[in-house]
């Protein structure tokens, strides 16, 4: 009796081995798991080495004086300049250094232009930004012409938003620059931001009365903006209707009920109830 119960083994001791058997089998299978992980990972670092050849920029044809979008928004943050930090610079520059910085910023805006002239725009850009890093502060009409050239090498890659930004701080630095409230017009104009564009086009006329583009741009947006504008209402009216519409319909109604009068002497609206006919 006794023999027979040596050789029974405990509850313990078999819940310790169905336990350990299990914990083995888990092991296994979190091997194989983490294997399979390795693999997707070297499939997923496969796949990057490939996305990454693939995003390398071709050589670009003559049509092609640009870089790819992605490359454009890295210049666009790349040509940020710090203000704060020209400003501590020139704290201890003398008088002489500060003329030498200005002849080596405009040797810099004539090679940018020469650029612009080949249509190597993004080169131009870079070379642009290089002036206005260099140019000292004090010198307010080189820093403004910089910046403005640099707008009309930033339109040409289509970095509009940004040309527009280099415009606005050209006319900052020098308010009365004519060239770049033309050149943020354009842009303005280019965007379909009429009224922004009028707006410029009208400050042109307040420093010469007889610019020929500004004449005709004053004549000639009013009416595209009325248009517009009329489109935008037409459009607005259109959605307004179907809300209307989508509310009244559980009444039996709709906006076909209500009726718009205006009133010639005041030209107020009033809202009339038309019932269906039956």
């Amino acid at each position: 009796m006794s023999d027979t119960s040596e050789g029974l083994k405990s509850n313990e001791e078999i819940i310790e081995e169905l336990t350990k058997d299990l914990e083995n089998s888990c092991i296994k299978i979190d091997e194989k798991c983490t294997s399979n992980d390795n693999n997707t990972q070297s499939s997923t670092e496969s796949c990057n080495l490939s996305d990454d050849s693939c995003e390398r920029v071709k050589e670009s044809s003559d049509d092609d004086k640009c870089e790819t979008q992605d490359a454009k928004n890295v210049n666009i943050s790349a040509d940020l300049v710090d203000e704060e930090l020209l400003k501590d610079r020139e704290v201890t520059l003398s008088e002489s250094e500060k003329e030498e910085l200005r002849n080596k910023a405009e040797r810099l805006k004539n090679e940018g232009n020469e650029l612009f002239k080949s249509e190597q725009y993004m080169e131009a850009i870079s070379v642009y930004t290089q002036g206005i890093q260099t140019c000292p502060l004090a010198y307010d009409k080189e820093r403004s012409i910089l910046y403005a050239n640099r707008a009309a090498a930033k339109s040409k890659c289509l970095q509009k938003e940004s040309a527009i930004a280099d415009c606005t701080k050209a006319i900052e630095i020098n308010p009365s620059y004519v060239k770049a409230y033309i050149r943020r017009a354009q842009l303005h104009e280019e965007a379909d931001e009429l009224d922004q564009a009028l707006e410029d086009y009208k400050k042109v006329l307040t420093f010469d009365p007889v610019h020929a583009e500004a004449n005709y741009a004053v004549r000639r947006l009013p009416p595209l903006i009325n248009e517009k504008n009329e489109k935008l209402k037409a459009e607005m009216l259109g959605k307004l209707k179907d809300l209307g519409n989508m509310v009244l319909k559980p009444f039996g109604l709709s906006t076909n009920n209500f009726e718009l009068q205006k009133d010639p002497s005041s030209g107020n609206y009033s809202v009339k109830f038309r019932q269906n006919s039956s």
